[in-house]
């Protein structure tokens, strides 16, 4: 059972797919996470420059310099997520949000509770994996 904003959401059995009420959902728990993202890159943000860079020992400032190369990185994957919500965003004001982008046919509600990022179905997204697989193994 999926939940946001403290409120538990199940799809209703006689509850056609992707109806009005399951967008909303989804819209709901994409805008909640965006928003969560921003605020976390924002205070990481204020961290990095509110450190003192000027730091005496050389294996201290090594520390403090992998530690502002992490934060870095973390925000360059958070700027990449925070693109695809907006992808999944445009989606559901599309009307095409909870469809497999290769197949067309439902991703099913489940996986899109658990990745409500995901574009494609879980037939699809292995096809795709496995050639990921294969051509990195060339």
């Amino acid at each position: 059972m999926a939940e946001v904003d403290g409120e538990r959401f199940q799809p209703l059995n006689n509850e056609d797919y992707m109806s009005e009420r399951q967008l909303a959902y989804f819209k709901r728990k994409l805008l909640d996470w965006r928003d969560e993202i921003l605020r976390v890159s924002g205070l990481t943000l204020q961290q990095l420059k509110d450190e003192d860079t000027r730091v005496a020992d050389t294996s201290d400032w090594a520390s403090a310099e992998m530690q502002r190369h992490y934060h870095l990185r973390t925000r360059d994957r958070e700027r990449k997520l925070l693109v695809k919500i907006e992808q999944a965003l445009r989606r559901i004001e599309d009307g095409e949000y909870g469809f497999c982008e290769e197949t067309g046919e439902p991703i099913g509600f489940e996986r899109l509770d658990a990745r409500p990022i995901a574009t494609l179905c879980i037939e699809a997204q292995e096809r795709h994996e496995r050639r990921e697989k294969v051509y990195r193994e060339v």
